[in-house]
């Protein structure tokens, strides 16, 4: 059976930015369609969250040693009445002496994933904490995969707090609470800072340099965050942005950027499967494909029709060479090819399809009884092979070393819940109007000059297909700040996807950069 009559294109493309590729596995978290797949807490004893549980430990590595106070438990996220909103489920990692003090002028990092409706596990335990799962390349992790000290903990350089949005993870909403005040960009973005700033108050953390590090959705809060904290007199001093995504209009049906950002990432991809730019240097034909975008790839998409039909072929030509698929099948699809087009062709003769987080992953292609595309775009290898046991260690973690009572379910990926409600409005500082397809560098550019001494670190992947590296350059290049603003900006591209470390080598020099970055004044 030809390929193209095995799977029918979707109506819109899958949602970039969920971090958690299936999105029926995300929806079977809702018992029914109409159930709210999260709990609620009351405002008072009868309905608490479980104790606060906390413990000394040791991180070691070739580097030297750190003491550092873990502890699980929860902040109050309350209107400015008083009243509760939601309970926010933390796990801080806190440097600490021999008198098991805390330096409350060392800096802080607030931690956390997207989705919307994922939870923080991810970052945690797979990248940034000071416990890790320790990666098998793109192998299946086991069961039993070795937790060990994370050599590129970010605990060297901050304390670390990792958030469970509400609704996610162990982060219920409080009783009677409309969720649609929260299930949004800007009721998801005052919710974080309101528990933000509950965590410093607890601590006694006010004297602290302040960071954000956001991952996929993540950086979208983080954008508006970071406007956000600066206008409740909360001073940041750097932002990190991990697999970003910006503007929102890239993820409409039918839009140019779309398939302007897709580009380099397929060449990415065609070249690590040996089926385009052969013997060529990863760093410079990926370039090269971002060059070819810009100059070439973008005016032709934006003449449509009025393309003349053999430059049209002689793009494709190009383009064919460029991302290994046929010519033929690009000229039929007049230039734009999908995610899941490319992800279901390029390895078709060896009965694979590759991932979407991180495109080098592979997995077998769906059986032919599987005709469902929408049900294709949420499958995805890269996922598969980390996330349960991510969930593992962390459960056992919190569990064992800590002695956390917590809930039996973890709202890892609440997608159906909380994602598939979520109100994507939003009105950008300055533009007068709330729109459904936001782009939130407005509100980066409007922070970044408000305060000028704020850092921001933009982290991206060459096998990213979820949020595409090129965009997240075209988005803050449109922003036209000035010089100064600029030198406090800097992009770092790795030849790893959306979830970059679950590449060593990237995730090496992510935290090389990272090192400098906390260091830079």
């Amino acid at each position: 059976m030809e390929q193209d009559r095995m799977l029918q294109p979707p109506a819109s493309p899958c949602p970039p930015h969920i971090p958690s590729g299936d999105l029926a596995r995300a929806r079977a978290n809702g018992a029914a369609s109409e159930h709210e797949s999260f709990w609620r807490v009351r405002d008072s004893a009868s309905g608490a969250t479980p104790d606060a549980a906390s413990a000394r430990l040791t991180w070691e590595s070739g580097e030297g040693r750190l003491d550092y106070l873990a502890t699980a438990g929860y902040v109050d996220v309350r209107d400015d009445t008083g009243r509760l909103q939601a309970k926010m489920f933390c796990l801080s990692y806190v440097s600490v002496d021999q008198g098991s003090c805390a330096d409350r002028r060392r800096p802080v990092t607030f931690c956390y994933n997207g989705g919307p409706g994922c939870a923080s596990v991810p970052i945690n335990f797979g990248g940034f904490g000071p416990l890790r799962v320790r990666p098998a390349g793109r192998d299946h992790l086991r069961f039993d995969a070795p937790v060990e000290d994370n050599p590129y903990t970010v605990l060297k350089y901050s304390d670390l707090v990792f958030l469970d949005a509400p609704g996610t993870g162990f982060s219920p909403l409080a009783e009677g609470q409309d969720s649609s005040s929260l299930f949004g960009i800007d009721g998801d973005a005052d919710a974080f800072c309101r528990a933000i700033a509950a965590w410093l108050e607890l601590n006694g953390r006010w004297d602290a340099p302040l960071y954000l590090l956001g991952e996929s959705y993540g950086t979208l809060r983080n954008a508006v965050l970071m406007r956000l904290l600066g206008e409740r007199g909360i001073k940041l001093v750097g932002v990190i942005m991990l697999s970003a995504i910006w503007d929102w209009v890239q993820t409409l049906p039918g839009e140019d950027l779309y398939y302007l950002g897709m580009l380099p990432t397929f060449a990415a991809t065609a070249q690590y499967f040996n089926k385009a730019g052969i013997g060529r240097d990863a760093d410079e034909f990926f370039d090269e494909a971002m060059d070819f975008t810009e100059h070439r790839y973008a005016p032709a998409l934006l003449l449509g029709d009025r393309l003349d039909k053999q430059e049209e072929c002689k793009m494709a030509q190009y383009m064919s060479r460029m991302i290994g698929l046929p010519e033929s099948f690009i000229v039929q699809r007049h230039l734009r090819v999908s995610l899941e087009d490319f992800r279901a062709r390029l390895l078709y003769e060896e009965g694979k399809v590759t991932g979407r987080l991180d495109t080098r992953f592979t997995s077998d292609a769906p059986g032919y009884q599987q005709q469902s595309w929408e049900w294709f775009a949420g499958e995805d290898a890269a996922d598969d092979v980390v996330n349960a046991v991510w969930n593992r260690a962390f459960r056992s973690f919190i569990h064992q070393d800590l002695g956390f009572k917590a809930p039996a379910r973890y709202l890892d990926n609440n997608y159906h819940a909380v994602g598939e409600k979520w109100d994507w409005s939003h009105e950008a500082p300055g533009t007068g109007q709330k729109v459904g397809a936001p782009n939130v560098a407005i509100d980066i550019a409007c922070a970044l000059r408000r305060d000028p001494t704020i850092k921001l670190c933009v982290l991206g992947g060459r096998f990213d297909a979820a949020t595409t590296y090129w965009n997240v350059v075209h988005d803050l290049s449109a922003q036209f700040l000035s010089s100064q603003i600029q030198e406090r900006v800097e992009f770092h591209r790795y030849g790893c996807g959306h979830m970059a470390y679950v590449d060593e080598p990237s995730l090496a020099a992510i935290d090389k950069d990272l090192a400098a970055f906390y260091a830079k004044q």
